[in-house]
């Protein structure tokens, strides 16, 4: 197959490229700054990668016209209503019309957990969304056009041309990497390395008490988007895609100590009212779709390895 992908060099998508490529897809990557990932594209001989902005649609249209799928994991953003919709929702939603037009047989949306808005025990992808900020609004729109778009539209009383397009829809929650080649990428969230800075500098680690989420690395992750990508005629399905276990940010910090023994650093935790049972999402149809399962916790490790080493580097430079 030949997979034309957005976001393909960031944290998520490096990972979702490699995999690809591994399993012998030819993979075409959209970057703003093709030069700054000139290492991603030599870890693979199947692996391409072209400039190009979401919204350059001619663009857009020339780079998917021989690919046999899509994944579309880049992010516009926008600090009000109309920004955001006009810089990720309009160009996830021309996209999509491009690649049904350019007879790509199927489409990987990537979208999030912050479609639901609201927190439950034991949530499946079938409740109804509600975002309560504007990217879980951008994302659950998105969704809507994808799953909506089963035919054009027609006039009144006929019936439109019937899209053949197999479009699926994954939900990551907390996603993190270590960079697979040098100058690779990492997710932009602080609070890792905000951990293992303190414990390098032996200052307090302040936490907030039972916080935490079902991590899963970008690896990890990875594997869901190949499960898709390669699922016979599977169309309109969403999946979650997280770890089937709640860690919290004080098991992180415990890890960490274990992993830097020689500090002198503890843990303070505040009490936010978050109660000792996590609410979860179900990782359920994951499993009994696409096979697949993962602990987040050895990967989580690694993690902190990672970002140890980079704090014992920052700190020994500016000694």
């Amino acid at each position: 197959m030949k997979v034309f992908i957005t976001g393909g060099a960031g944290n998520i998508g490096q990972y979702v490229t490699l995999a690809a490529a591994k399993k012998e897809h030819d993979v075409v990557v959209l970057s703003r700054t093709p030069e700054k990932y000139s290492g991603l594209a030599k870890m693979n001989p199947r692996i391409k990668i072209v400039q190009g902005f979401i919204n350059e649609y001619d663009k857009i249209a020339e780079y998917v016209e021989d690919c046999d799928a899509v994944i579309h994991i880049a992010l516009g953003w926008g600090n009000e209503p109309v920004t955001m919709c006009m810089e990720d929702t309009v160009p996830t939603i021309n996209l999509m019309e491009i690649s049904e037009k350019a007879g790509v047989e199927r489409f990987i949306y990537t979208s999030s957990t912050a479609v639901l808005g609201h927190y439950e025990s034991d949530m499946e992808e079938s409740l109804a969304v509600s975002p309560t900020g504007l990217y879980g609004s951008t994302k659950a729109a998105a969704e809507a056009y994808i799953l909506g778009f089963r035919e054009y539209g027609a006039e009144s009383g006929t019936i439109g041309e019937e899209v053949t397009m197999l479009r699926n829809i994954i939900r990551p929650g907390y996603t993190f990497s270590n960079p697979p080649y040098e100058g690779g990428s990492s997710q932009l969230d602080r609070r890792f390395r905000d951990i293992t800075d303190a414990i390098v500098k032996g200052y307090p680690i302040q936490l907030v008490k039972n916080d935490g989420t079902q991590f899963l690395s970008a690896e990890q992750i990875a594997e869901v988007y190949i499960a898709i990508l390669e699922n016979g005629d599977m169309t309109g399905e969403i999946f979650f895609a997280l770890g089937n276990t709640y860690i919290t940010w004080e098991r992180i910090a415990q890890i960490a100590l274990e992993e830097h023994p020689k500090s002198n650093s503890t843990i303070e935790l505040y009490d936010k009212g978050y109660g000792e049972t996590p609410m979860m999402f179900s990782v359920k149809k994951m499993k009994d779709v696409l096979g697949l399962e993962f602990s987040g916790e050895d990967a989580v490790r690694e993690h902190i390895k990672w970002n140890l080493e980079q704090s014992l580097k920052k700190m020994n430079t500016s000694s």
